[in-house]
């Protein structure tokens, strides 16, 4: 599974490293990604989502009912 953000949509961005002597090297850019567990009262089930840290306090703050039904109309999940 690639490295995105099942709730927000976050991933890998590209830019470059900087050194001292300021020569640019490109580099990657990835997301603060975790692979959790949440229970859906719901349904009444646990799922695994692997979500970015600002989507695991989007989950706090809207609940997971709601984010998961954004997350599907946005395109981030086909399906939970």
């Amino acid at each position: 599974m690639s490295r995105v953000c099942q709730i927000t949509g976050k991933k890998m961005m590209v830019g470059n490293h900087v050194s001292h002597s300021k020569r640019r090297v490109k580099r990657r850019f990835y997301p603060n990604l975790f692979t959790k567990r949440f229970y859906l009262p719901e349904e009444n089930r646990w799922i695994t989502l692997k979500v970015s840290a600002s989507g695991i306090r989007n989950i706090t703050k809207n609940g997971l009912a709601a984010c998961l039904k954004e997350a599907k109309e946005k395109g981030y999940i086909a399906n939970v």
